[in-house]
């Protein structure tokens, strides 16, 4: 802005010199040409003014551009744990929050106590079953360790919420070693199948390995296009047929296509609007026997996608889809999203399946492999 004064003020001194040399020549000018010198005199400063204000606002705009870059380096150099600790913000807040004002507000543990931590499990959907055998391990461990300070109590629950998620023996990284590998995607419609299928094909080829995907879910209107989209994005291959097509038709392709391309992994994504587990069995059935007939050699994860946003009804799910088919695995998506991320306590404890894959925000690469330790520590961070 003081750059503006001074070249404002070095036109006018300018001016008045030109000004003075007019005068000492006795020019005659007519005041019709005076207001005409005027007038451009006006109408160039007036430019030079919006100039100056284009300027400043370019240097601004430069400044706000550099600002926003370096959020969005540091937003990518997030580490995985701060992840998943931005993600879990609003289950934190309704599960940690509300624990440390509960111990807070006692000033000795006794069965109240414990009822009203009882009540936060369940409120965080972690489940009925699993939060009596929380609570009831709590009590034990207090008696034990002869315990009286309430605010000790939060360490020792943390401490019990990881052994029950520890104690399943499930692997929980996806199996995909050594290549070839396929993963067969299930869920019902809604819960985010195509993105994880999208962000887990981007993750894959980031990790250097060759990626095909496999279009199986021929029944939903758009299902095709929009993996078709996801699989640009990621910069992979995708087989596909007709909206209708036989489903493990598709799958046939892409695996025939996966040997001729020598492909590391597949993807087979599968229909979710079935309506009943008659048919669900049947359809995915028809799917596994395919791939161990024409690609018995690859190694298989069977992966099924649920939305954090539903709580409980994602167990029922997962129950469903496991008296069907042999689940290797879940990817919970929307998890930055909700507050009833206790239902991962639950999946593993009531049903002994491992969560894999953890969706914690929009972007391509926010899709993450999912660590117990690290969930535990977050949740209560």
């Amino acid at each position: 802005m003081l750059n503006w004064f001074k070249r404002k003020k070095n036109k006018e001194e300018k001016e008045d010199e030109e000004l003075s040399k007019v005068l000492d020549t006795e020019l005659d000018i007519s005041e019709k040409d005076q207001e005409e010198i005027d007038e451009e005199y006006i109408k160039e400063e007036e430019n030079e003014d919006k100039n100056l204000e284009k300027s400043d606002l370019s240097q601004e705009n430069h400044i706000k551009t550099e600002e926003f870059e370096v959020e969005e380096v540091e937003e990518k150099e997030l580490s995985i744990f701060d992840k998943l600790k931005k993600g879990l913000t609003k289950t934190r807040k309704d599960f940690s929050d509300k624990i440390d004002g509960i111990l807070n507000s006692y000033k000795k543990i006794d069965e109240e106590l414990f009822d009203e931590l009882e009540e936060v499990l369940v409120t965080a959907d972690v489940g009925v079953s699993s939060t009596m055998k929380l609570i009831d391990n709590l009590r034990e461990r207090v008696k034990e360790e002869k315990t009286t300070d309430p605010n000790e109590v939060k360490n020792l629950l943390k401490d019990e919420i990881r052994k029950v998620m520890l104690s399943s023996q499930s692997e929980n990284k996806l199996n995909l070693d050594p290549s070839p590998s396929v993963i067969l995607v299930v869920g019902v419609n809604g819960v985010g199948k195509t993105t994880t299928i999208g962000k887990l094909s981007y993750e894959l080829k980031q990790e250097g390995k060759k990626v095909l995907i496999a279009a199986g879910d021929t029944f939903r209107a758009a299902a095709i296009e929009q993996l078709e989209e996801w699989s640009n994005r990621a910069g992979v291959n995708i087989i596909s047929h007709s909206e209708g097509a036989d489903p493990a038709a598709v799958i046939y392709d892409g695996i025939q296509a996966a040997k001729a391309r020598n492909s590391d992994v597949l993807i087979c994504d599968t229909a979710g609007r079935l309506h009943n587990k008659d048919n669900l069995m049947q359809e995915l059935n028809k799917i596994f026997r395919i791939v161990d007939r024409e690609y018995g050699e690859a190694q298989k994860e069977v992966l099924l996608v649920l939305d954090a946003t539903t709580g409980q009804n994602a167990i029922n799910q997962a129950k469903v889809f496991k008296e069907v088919a042999n689940i290797t695995g879940v990817a919970l998506t929307k998890l930055d999203g909700t507050a009833k991320g206790g239902v991962i306590i639950a999946l593993y404890d009531e049903l002994n399946i491992p969560v894999k894959l953890v969706g914690v925000g929009e972007g391509i690469n926010d899709l993450q492999e999912f660590i117990v330790e690290d969930f535990v520590e977050a949740l209560f961070e």
